[in-house]
């Protein structure tokens, strides 16, 4: 153990040499931030597309499902195996051959010609945009220190907006053209960024900590060994698989009890975008000692969203408002939630904070597969009074389980 930790001492300090060679701009900040946004985005175009990708490759309502669920389970293969090589290769060469296979996997999905194809390049897409989670500890690499945190800040808050605009975006271009162009525009993006960085990117080499083997065998020792991390992570599963829930099946319900066109839904996909606000609200919050408190809170708060419209299950004006303000009341407990989670993994400690976190997200992401899973399961066999239940059954297991934390 101490001989891992001496060896992750050097590698830090050979992490940190580009940061006192270069200072980062802001344009190349800028920079980094569009490429997070942009490419974290492909992870969320097809939650409001569910319907009419269904419909065109043929893929029955009850598998519905796996079309958000395979590109979260592919993003999760990423941050496990995918992740952990930004600590032995050149990270500029990382990032250009994971780019590379969102690109094609992206094109592969436009001209998918039945569901297998699909869900295929569904999982490769969500492997390819792992890259996401190479640029945000990268910008760290490149930032003085004095910088850092504001760099990183800026570089998440590009991250955040290509999450909230990607399921408006999404909707708003398969009105006009059809939801094929999706995914060929964005293909041409992720090409451009691709050639973009290739070029204008710092060139990272990192100093290897461990061999690729013992790198992937600590993830399991650092989970046994780091109950902080478990109940994080676990916490915000149980959210996020209510929120993927949320997300997968919303769009089927103002499609068919509401006669919502494509363009509406992408104005309701927007409306949840205002949530995001209780991300730095959070934070600094945290920042005061209320972490524990506000944690309880998204919980309660999250389970309350689906209650809410589980009791006004009409096709009436009401019932629509109540699903508008549940968007937004979700997203604030989710995102909420997320930075407190993230700040109390970023402090157990710098030697393994990237492993820790793409342990803390590959957990979470996890959660988010499984409730786009059930999401498309309960929708199909119980309708939207059974989803709602099991969207406020998430939250609420993860209530009962952050009563048992010591304070």
């Amino acid at each position: 153990m101490q001989r891992e930790q001496n060896m992750t001492a050097v590698a830090d300090q050979g992490h940190m040499q580009p940061s006192t060679a270069y200072r980062a701009s802001s344009w190349m900040i800028v920079l980094l931030a569009a490429a997070c946004g942009l490419i974290v985005a492909n992870l969320y175009y097809a939650q409001t597309l569910v319907g009419p990708i269904s419909a065109a490759i043929g893929l029955s309502s009850t598998a519905a499902g796996l079309i958000v669920t395979l590109t979260q389970v592919g993003y999760v293969v990423g941050l496990l195996f995918i992740v952990p090589l930004s600590d032995m290769m050149e990270n500029r060469r990382l990032t250009v051959l994971s780019l590379f296979v969102a690109v094609v996997a992206l094109l592969a999905a436009a001209f998918a010609p039945n569901p297998v194809w699909f869900l295929t390049a569904s999982l490769f897409i969500g492997i390819g945009s792992v890259v996401a989670q190479i640029l945000v500890p990268y910008a760290t690499y490149l930032a003085s220190e004095e910088q850092r945190g504001a760099v990183v800040g800026k570089v998440m808050s590009g991250l955040l907006l290509g999450i909230m605009f990607a399921r408006p975006v999404a909707s708003l271009i398969t009105s006009i053209w059809g939801w094929q162009a999706v995914f060929i525009l964005s293909a041409i993006m992720i090409a451009l960024l691709t050639v973009l960085l290739s070029r204008l990117l710092p060139e990272r080499r990192p100093v290897p900590a461990a061999t690729y083997s013992k790198l992937i065998v600590s993830l399991g020792t650092l989970l046994k060994q780091t109950p902080a991390l478990r109940r994080r992570a676990l916490y915000q599963a149980c959210l996020f698989g209510a929120f993927s829930l949320f997300w997968t099946v919303v769009p089927l319900r103002l499609a068919e009890d509401f006669g919502m066109s494509q363009q509406g839904i992408a104005w309701f996909a927007l409306v949840g975008v205002g949530g995001a606000a209780a991300a730095p609200i959070a934070g600094r919050l945290a920042d005061k000692g209320w972490s524990r408190l506000l944690t309880g809170l998204a919980m309660i708060v999250a389970a309350l969203s689906f209650l809410l419209i589980f009791f006004v299950q009409s096709h009436s004006t009401i019932a629509l408002i109540l699903l508008f303000i549940s968007a937004i009341t979700l997203d604030m407990a989710v995102s909420g939630n997320l930075v407190l989670g993230q700040r109390a993994i970023y402090a157990l400690g710098s030697e393994a904070r990237g492993r820790l976190n793409g342990l803390f997200m590959s957990i979470f992401f996890i959660g988010g597969a499984i409730g786009s899973s059930l999401g498309s399961w309960s929708y199909t066999h119980g309708g939207w009074s059974f989803t709602a239940l099991i969207g406020a059954a998430l939250p609420l297991l993860a209530y009962l389980y952050f009563l048992t934390e010591k304070k």
